[in-house]
């Protein structure tokens, strides 16, 4: 048994990402993981989601009353639109889509996406790096200290965002909802003023590629 076991997470759920990712005309890692937060908290605030009545509000309830875990896939061709059927949310950031789909357990996973592959999604960071959107927006930033593919990356942007939304006060959260929750990546940005600065710390649980504590993203809204 890890010694960090809880019970909460037996069995474990986790919400599923699904990054287009076509041979030709990739998109950069950083547009993926922009998009891929975006879609976290698009889903979260999704009427179906968000509303005492929505038809995935109970998953949802579920899945944040265990560890956060989120699965970064990547689908080509066809597989694309066969995952576009499924519950969830496609956003497109930076020329990347990523859908994110109503959470579960990783042991039932719809079939259209446990086909799709999880291990090598990496791609090169962007030539030039996007400037800020209007605010307000979630300033995401990744350490630099530590290597994570790109996959990896959107997952912890993907809970830097999450638990950003869940932070916030009810106006500040309402103004970045109302302003389409627009998410900016900082690639160069000097990681210890992020640090400073950020009222979001993510630490990995150590389930991939780092060890358990990792302090991966950072997050703060700026308004």
């Amino acid at each position: 048994m890890r010694p960090d076991y809880d019970p909460r997470d037996d069995p474990p759920w986790a919400m599923q990402l699904v990054a287009r990712v076509e041979k030709t005309d990739p998109p950069g890692s950083g547009a993926v993981c922009a998009a891929t937060a975006h879609a976290v908290v698009r889903l979260l605030t999704d009427p179906r989601a968000a509303e005492r009545d929505g038809e995935w509000r109970a998953a949802v309830a579920e899945w944040e009353a265990r560890r956060i875990r989120k699965v970064t896939r990547r689908a080509r061709g066809v597989r694309w639109p066969d995952v576009q059927e499924l519950p969830g949310v496609t956003v497109r950031v930076g020329g990347a889509e990523v859908r994110a789909f109503v959470p579960g357990p990783v042991d039932d996973v719809p079939p259209q996406i446990a086909k799709l592959q999880v291990a090598g999604l990496d791609l090169p960071a962007e030539e030039t790096p996007p400037a800020p959107p209007a605010r307000p927006y979630a300033a995401l930033a990744l350490n630099p200290a530590v290597t994570m593919t790109t996959g990896k990356a959107a997952a912890q942007c993907g809970h830097a965002a999450q638990i950003l939304l869940r932070d916030l006060g009810r106006r500040k959260r309402a103004a970045w909802i109302d302003g389409g929750l627009a998410v900016h990546i900082e690639p160069d940005a000097d990681w210890d003023r992020c640090v400073k600065d950020a009222t979001v710390l993510v630490r990995d649980g150590g389930f991939t590629e780092v060890p358990p504590g990792t302090l991966t993203a950072v997050a703060r809204l700026v308004t």
